[in-house]
């Protein structure tokens, strides 16, 4: 169970607006620790399963060769323009890999259901592509903080 929040936790996203914003939102930056300590941040797609993030990731990247080194990462998910519509979720954990790099396909049960989610959520299909490029990272969040400032209005 990810670590709650103590600041804003009265803007925060209740359990179901923040698996409803992680299930609709298609992009997220994720931070990593480079070599000489500078952070790093880059857009990917990505999936919530309802308890992991799950990123499909090019493995001859920059963020890749962080992660093998320094697997604590920054997943930042955040949508609205104006301030009052400001929505928006960090998870702070680890990244791991999961299934064979680079992923062609072979059998992984742990695998199923974040590709039949990506699949769907980016290409309208439940048959995901493999083009030896990418695998996969899921993190699993220690701590999660969120906020909402539609609520602000609402006060």
């Amino acid at each position: 169970m990810p670590e709650k929040q103590r600041r804003g936790a009265k803007l925060a996203l209740t359990d179901s607006e923040l698996d409803d914003f992680l299930r609709t939102e298609r992009t997220c930056r994720l931070g990593t620790v480079g070599r000489d300590g500078t952070p790093h941040v880059t857009p990917l797609w990505f999936v919530w399963d309802g308890s992991a993030i799950w990123l499909n990731s090019i493995v001859k990247s920059q963020r890749w060769t962080d992660i093998a080194r320094t697997p604590d990462v920054s997943v930042l998910v955040d949508g609205g323009v104006e301030f009052m519509e400001l929505v928006g979720v960090e998870l702070k954990g680890t990244a791991r890999q999961v299934g064979e790099v680079p992923r062609a396909g072979e059998p992984v049960p742990e695998l199923t259901e974040p590709e039949r989610l990506f699949a769907n959520k980016y290409a309208g299909t439940d048959q995901m592509h493999y083009d030896g490029r990418h695998a996969w990272l899921q993190v699993t969040p220690a701590k999660i903080i969120s906020w909402d400032f539609t609520k602000l209005a609402a006060r």
